[in-house]
């Protein structure tokens, strides 16, 4: 297996397919769907990178990110944050490296990943 990514989102039908067309391109991925057990799973799963909604179910993904960030582990590693309404600013804002605007193509997360980790 490649690279770990973690996919914390509440939509199981794009983490499915998501975790699905990643692991094509030989990504190690792993879902969560609350905020709230997106750090012990990094914890144990530790992956390179982070993919999170910006609205989560028990909190914003923006919160999530200003946790990961606060942690030794994840301070440096690679954190998207998606959303369907334009929140870039604000998700840069709290630490994340990059901002997607849903619905976004796939092979370009792919391509993104692999450039940077």
């Amino acid at each position: 297996m490649g690279k770990k990514i973690l996919i914390v989102d509440d939509d199981r039908t794009m983490t499915n397919l998501l975790k699905t067309l990643l692991e094509l391109d030989d990504f190690e991925v792993k879902t969560v769907t609350r905020g709230g057990d997106a750090i012990s799973q990094a914890t144990s799963f530790q992956p390179e990178a982070f993919i999170v909604d910006f609205h989560l179910h028990d909190m914003e993904g923006v919160e999530l990110v200003q946790q990961l960030r606060t942690l030794p582990a994840f301070a440096n590693s690679l954190i998207i944050i998606a959303s369907g309404m334009d929140k870039e600013a604000e998700s840069l804002a709290a630490g994340a490296n990059r901002f997607l605007l849903k619905p976004y193509d796939p092979d370009s997360l792919s391509k993104l990943l692999k450039e940077a980790i």
